[in-house]
């Protein structure tokens, strides 16, 4: 097991800790010279905070144990690619890598929904995605199963489940199976000219 894969599972065993909970179980874990330094989980529901996504927790957490706001030389693993708020804080931390498993179809940032603009920021991390991908999507599946709401009237009702969650009906089928391959994620292409459609977040 390489150190990479080590802690993508430390990751996951805070995912399975929001999962217990009821928040939707996406994990996430900042290491420091090869030392867990902080760990987080999927808290918007419990904590009324639609902010509280694991990434965030991680970072707030090693910030306070650091005493700095800045996270130089540090790396976040995360079960889930990280949406375009979690880019933003590992830029504002100055986070050395981002790793992630699972892609989101839904909300993710690095290559799913939209690619970061990276290119207008002062600083860019290392980006890498596919870690473990099987696992942290058969997490996300599984819960979402476990989660079904009860049909009313033939239609399913609305899930109340926090962060990243999208219509009761098949949310097991948002995180479709994906290779146990990972692959560095290129930079973002050249800034398009204008009348070119973007990506546009939902």
């Amino acid at each position: 097991m390489t150190d990479d894969e080590k802690h993508m599972r430390q990751a996951l065993t805070q995912a399975k800790r929001a999962g217990d909970r009821g928040e939707v179980p996406v994990g996430a874990v900042v290491v420091s010279g090869g030392k867990v330094l902080s760990r987080g989980y999927n808290r918007p529901v419990g904590q009324n905070d639609p902010t509280a996504h694991a990434e965030v927790v991680a970072i707030r957490k090693a910030g306070r144990r650091r005493g700095n706001y800045r996270l130089v030389g540090c790396d976040l693993y995360v079960t889930l690619e990280p949406c375009a708020m979690c880019l933003g804080a590992a830029v504002q931390a100055r986070l050395r890598r981002v790793v992630f498993g699972a892609l989101d179809p839904k909300s993710g940032a690095v290559r799913s929904v939209m690619r970061f603009p990276f290119r207008k920021m002062n600083h860019r991390p290392e980006l890498k995605g596919g870690l473990l991908a099987e696992e942290c999507s058969r997490a996300l599946k599984g819960f979402f199963v476990s989660q079904r709401v009860a049909p009313c009237n033939g239609h399913f009702r609305r899930s109340r489940r926090g962060g990243r969650v999208v219509e009761g009906d098949g949310l097991e089928n948002r995180y479709p199976e994906q290779s146990g391959s990972w692959v560095r994620i290129p930079p973002s292409p050249p800034v398009q000219s204008p009348g070119v459609k973007r990506h546009q977040r939902t």
